[in-house]
């Protein structure tokens, strides 16, 4: 799908077509995809809910960020509120994951008009001095951003070659083929730069003034995103749910019999009144 004056990026949707459903769009993770991410949810989702999912900038087959503009998170909850004027859908429930969760609660910022609530997994409103996050520093001490410049602007054989050890990585963790196929499409100077805002990340200044109801997933054994700074997010919404499940920070595709049901419920309370 073309996103007049942003790009073209990879939209995937479900649901009954039943009128009147809330809509929900999720948003994936860092150097994952919507497919990944959320291949357990769609159908559950789709159930009870209009379903959109889309590949964010640098992600799989998402916008490609040009050569004269990085990957920032704002830009991708610029999209969120493109893909809706796209589809013809007023209001929508941003449902992040990780990386999605800021998407998502920049979305609500940039668009209060735009969001009727959210749903935040195995995230926080900020990530710098996470160990999680200092584990997978990629090894560019010496500065994020300089490495992204480097990978922007060079040669397409090193490029192509930086995909292929981000490729080899994930086959040895033992995705299947088509979830390779996925990754493969992954930008790597985006991959740094995601990473850079990542750790930049801040929302402590506004993130009281959610308006909207709010639910909070929590993934209790979670080693990459702590779980007591995802507890301290949901204690920062006003009224903000909270439902937890017993599992590391890859639940939504390690267990999903755990994951799915609470990201369920917590949709259900989100829109309850909907």
């Amino acid at each position: 799908m073309t996103l007049p004056g942003r790009g073209t990026t990879w939209v995937r949707t479900a649901g009954t077509g039943r009128p009147g459903l809330p809509t929900l769009v999720l948003l994936h993770g860092w150097t994952a995809t919507a497919a990944l991410n959320w291949m357990h949810a769609f159908e559950p989702l789709a159930r009870e809910f209009h379903v959109v999912a889309l590949d964010h900038r640098g992600h799989g087959r998402g916008i490609r960020p040009s050569s004269m503009r990085r990957f920032r998170l704002k830009d991708c909850a610029d999209d969120v509120a493109a893909l809706a004027d796209a589809l013809g859908i007023e209001r929508v429930v941003p449902v992040g994951y990780s990386m999605g969760g800021p998407v998502a609660t920049l979305t609500w910022r940039r668009h209060p008009d735009r969001v009727a609530g959210l749903v935040l997994c195995a995230t926080s409103g900020h990530f710098a001095g996470s160990t999680g996050f200092r584990t997978a520093d990629l090894a560019v001490r010496g500065g994020v951003l300089g490495v992204a410049t480097a990978l922007r602007t060079a040669p397409p054989l090193v490029r192509q070659r930086a995909t292929e050890v981000i490729i080899e990585r994930r086959r040895a963790s033992g995705l299947p083929g088509w979830a390779i196929d996925e990754v493969s499409g992954n930008d790597p100077a985006a991959l740094v730069e995601a990473y850079a805002e990542l750790r930049a990340f801040d929302a402590a200044p506004w993130i009281g003034a959610i308006d909207v109801p709010a639910a909070v997933v929590v993934t209790t054994r979670d080693r990459l995103v702590p779980p007591a700074r995802q507890r301290d997010l949901a204690a920062e919404i006003p009224g903000a749910a909270v439902w937890s499940v017993d599992g590391d920070h890859s639940a939504c595709v390690s267990d999903p019999a755990a994951f799915v049901p609470a990201l369920v419920s917590a949709c259900r309370w989100v829109t309850r009144d909907a």
